[in-house]
């Protein structure tokens, strides 16, 4: 039976899925305002600095399409890009805030969606 290969970015986006799912990934940001909102910029930088500390791999290509509002049980979606162009999604979602700190948990998609033609 042949063995099955991975790409290297499926290999990837496995690993940022599985590390994230396993370890429950979270992150806590200061912003310094009276009303927590942590940029859209700013949330993909510590999205992707989080998930490479959780699995050991570069940090991944993420995009976050909004700013996120310090209020609990909010979320919003980000997504993973890998080097082939297939996607991942990762969900943030707001756990805590303790003043201006946004305390907020990661979790990516587990399966990858392929390059678009």
């Amino acid at each position: 039976m042949p063995a099955t290969r991975l790409s290297a970015a499926a290999s990837i986006l496995l690993a940022v899925a599985v590390g994230t799912l396993l370890v429950g990934c979270s992150a806590s940001v200061s912003t310094g305002k009276s009303t927590p909102k942590l940029s859209a910029d700013k949330l993909a930088t510590t999205v992707s600095e989080k998930l490479a500390a959780t699995t050991g791999q570069p940090k991944p290509d993420i995009t976050c399409p909004e700013d996120l509002t310090g209020k609990v049980g909010t979320t919003t979606r980000c997504k993973l890009t890998a080097s082939d162009g297939s996607t991942l999604g990762v969900t943030v979602t707001v756990s805590s805030v303790d003043g201006d700190n946004i305390n907020f948990g990661i979790e990516a998609d587990t399966t990858p969606s392929p390059a678009a033609s």
